[in-house]
């Protein structure tokens, strides 16, 4: 497939504006940009930060407040069904009132959910706190990644949209430290102050987008101040820059995706010709078999896990937690490096692989004696694989595949399906180990993995260094249909991927 797709690339070809071109490819990325990325990456730890407190006070809530296992695992995994809701209307919201306004929201509405977690005194006060903190993350989800891309010269976008992934692993490995912190504390106080801690950061986000960080220049355009984006874009670019032809390639950029939203509206995913079918189950199957793999099942599950392996002690357990973090946190690094060098291809079959044996390994440890040096490594391999092939890898490929005309559309569509897949995964974690036990769970999630590593082998495509045009003839070539190409010709303008006006609809990576 990879030797047909090098072949293929060759007869694509490439459309930018080569003035504004040349001197991306040479830009040095200002302070301002790091400093307002480094902002907006913030927000990311909010998920982190939930999922690592979580996965350690967990078992507290539910002693404290005597849930039902099943109670448990509802109010961990709705986060991501609520996450949707945030996510869907941080589109509307940002749109309307902007990308600063949105990060005050996202952090006010985040904070009222923890307000109402940390005074809950049963299950239904906990669901609606959790309803809250979901919308909260969700939006943050969302408009992280967007801000940092519409911020961020092209050429550098990609490296800077992986800092709020970074900031989410960081907020992990915050969460399992805060059950350390808190632990001399009574099981009731000491999981509402592990929780109540997350509520600091989101103070920090609100003063961060009051008073340091810049609206972002594209959305300025969008609602016609051109003079207040163009004063942004010089604080944005090295002095001597054209920024007045960046200026002027994001109003025309905006114009023709308006005249294609209106033209092609959500007509490709109800009735898509060949092309954008296959670009479809590509880009949306990664996006979704992500999630099938158990990662939530393991991270959020933790304690459990390590509860039923026998490792019982509250300082222990807090200690291996840090250490699982602080490993996974690391990888995302080697990740980052590996994924611009050997490609995407052999990092997915390395990542399950290896996924598929810690899970086979960890099955049957479970079976036998449960020794604990077993039951550490084995879920340290597991998150580990992980990090460095399914979690950034299974976002890279949607935003490398879906062609301009559909990529926000899309984008939209791959978020969904991750969460909702998430979603019944962790809101199911526990039923299965009461009722089959982890060594069996263990050993399915394994069989989903070989399932996903053979979609890889077999459906995906390699898009190391391909642009997107060459992706678009990639497909049409595969499903011969040419008619993908014709519409992608009408925004040869904002389908360059190098170009400064790629709006950054959708998370272009996660490594959660």
């Amino acid at each position: 497939m990879s030797a047909q797709f090098d072949e293929l690339s060759t007869t694509s070809k490439e459309t930018s504006t080569p003035t504004v071109r040349s001197q991306e490819d040479s830009i040095e990325v200002t302070n301002e940009v790091k400093l307002f990325a480094f902002c907006a990456a913030l927000n990311s730890c909010n998920l982190g930060f939930d999922i690592g407190v979580y996965t350690g006070a967990s078992s507290l809530i539910q002693d404290d407040l005597g849930l039902s296992d099943t109670e448990l695992e509802i109010f961990l995994g709705s986060i991501n069904f609520f996450a949707i809701i945030g996510a869907l209307g941080s589109a509307w919201f940002s749109d309307q009132y902007g990308r600063l306004h949105t990060f005050k929201m996202s952090a006010f509405i985040f904070n009222i959910g923890i307000l109402f977690t940390i005074f809950a005194q049963g299950y239904w006060s906990l669901m609606v706190g959790r309803f809250f903190i979901g919308v909260g993350v969700g939006t943050g989800f969302a408009i992280d990644p967007i801000y940092i891309a519409e911020i961020s010269p092209a050429v550098h976008r990609g490296g800077l949209v992986t800092w709020s992934e970074l900031a989410t692993n960081f907020g992990i490995v915050l969460g399992f430290t805060s059950l350390l912190v808190y632990s001399p504390l009574s099981d009731g106080l000491q999981w509402r102050m592990m929780v109540g801690t997350g509520g600091i950061l989101p103070l920090v986000m609100i003063y961060l987008s009051s008073y340091v960080m810049i609206e972002s220049p594209r959305w300025l355009v969008a609602k016609n101040k051109a003079e207040e984006a163009e004063q942004n874009l010089t604080r944005l670019y090295p002095e001597g820059f054209a920024v007045t032809d960046v200026l002027e390639e994001i109003q025309e950029s905006l114009m023709e995706e308006k005249r294609v939203q209106q033209d092609l509206g959500w007509g490709f995913f109800w009735n898509p010709p060949p092309a954008i079918r296959r670009m479809l189950i590509v880009g949306i199957g990664a996006a979704g078999l992500q999630q099938v793999v158990g990662i939530d099942a393991i991270q959020y599950y933790l304690i459990q896990i390590l509860d039923d392996a026998g490792i019982e002690g509250n300082y222990e357990q807090a200690g291996w937690l840090i250490f699982l973090g602080i490993l996974k946190f690391s990888f995302i690094f080697v990740a980052i490096k590996m994924f611009d060098t050997i490609g995407r291809r052999p990092l997915f079959f390395l990542s399950l692989t290896g996924m598929i044996i810690a899970l086979l390994v960890l099955a049957f440890n479970f079976f036998g004696s449960k020794y604990e040096p077993v039951t550490i490594m084995s879920l340290g391999l597991y998150l580990i694989m992980f990090t460095i092939g399914m979690g950034p890898g299974s976002w890279l490929i949607p935003s490398e595949v879906f062609s301009t005309n559909i990529r926000a559309k899309a984008m939209s569509v791959a978020t969904v399906t991750n969460r909702l897949v998430a979603t019944i995964v962790s809101s199911t974690t526990l039923t299965a180990k009461n009722t089959i036990g982890f060594g069996t769970y263990f050993l399915i999630l394994a069989g989903c993995c070989f399932l996903v590593l053979l979609f890889y082998i077999h459906v995906v495509p390699e898009t190391k260094g391909k642009h997107l045009e060459e992706m678009t003839h990639y497909f049409a070539e595969i499903t011969n249909d040419q008619s993908i190409l014709e519409l992608e010709s009408r925004v040869s303008i904002i389908g360059d991927p190098t170009s400064p006006l790629l709006s950054g609809n959708g998370r272009e990576s996660t490594y959660v």
